[in-house]
């Protein structure tokens, strides 16, 4: 369980991005977020994600403030940032490799596991280093990233950018099964509602009042 309680982000100077949001969010709950490039999406989804601190307020997952053991915290958690954040040099398949070892669940069948998830996602070039990948491979490795720990929380900033549709549909299931099957609590952010249609318990329109 997520419980996000009297969260105030706000800059130097002027508006708070959002003010005083208390909400708890359940193993299994699909929560999307829609609105307009500058509304506080991404800002939110930073701190979910440890990216960023809040001004006031604090984020507590199964009991423990995520800024105060992040560590711990990102163990369990898949992301899927905004921005392509990934090693340039690495190929995909040793980042996957790496993200598993690091984790402590390496074992022998991490190859096949890894393997299998790229196949599911058609990412042919898989052995070539992730600076040559276009923006759709990368999307990709960003996604594999996420899911190839099976986490119990997926944070995930506009997954589907960049992918052709076929794609985007294969994404959207991995989800639906993570959700349905593994009782994952999810975070999207979209800008489309069309996208998130179906899959979410609940919509948060932003700016958060």
């Amino acid at each position: 369980m997520l419980e996000i309680k009297n969260l105030t982000k706000q800059y130097k100077a002027g508006k708070p991005i959002f003010s005083d949001i208390s909400k708890v969010c359940k193993a299994g709950a699909g929560i999307g977020l829609v609105g307009p490039n500058g509304s506080g999406k991404t800002t939110f989804l930073r701190i979910l994600s440890v990216n960023s601190f809040p001004t006031s307020g604090k984020v507590m997952f199964n009991g423990s403030d995520i800024h105060q053991s992040p560590s711990e915290y990102l163990k369990k958690v898949g992301l899927v940032h905004d921005e392509e954040s990934l090693p340039q040099h690495l190929t995909a398949l040793e980042l996957l490799e790496w993200i598993l070892r690091s984790r402590k669940v390496w074992d022998e069948k991490g190859l096949e596991k890894i393997n299998r998830l790229l196949d599911e996602l058609a990412l042919a070039e898989r052995d070539e280093p992730i600076g040559t990948y276009s923006t759709g491979m990368k999307k990709k490795t960003q996604i594999a990233s996420a899911f190839i720990v099976e986490p119990d929380l997926l944070i995930m900033d506009e997954p589907l950018r960049g992918l052709d549709e076929a794609t985007r549909n294969v994404v959207m299931k991995m989800i639906a099964d993570s959700k349905m099957t593994k009782n994952t609590l999810i975070f999207m952010a979209s800008h489309s509602m069309r996208s998130l249609n179906g899959l979410f318990d609940e919509i948060l329109e932003f700016p958060l009042k």
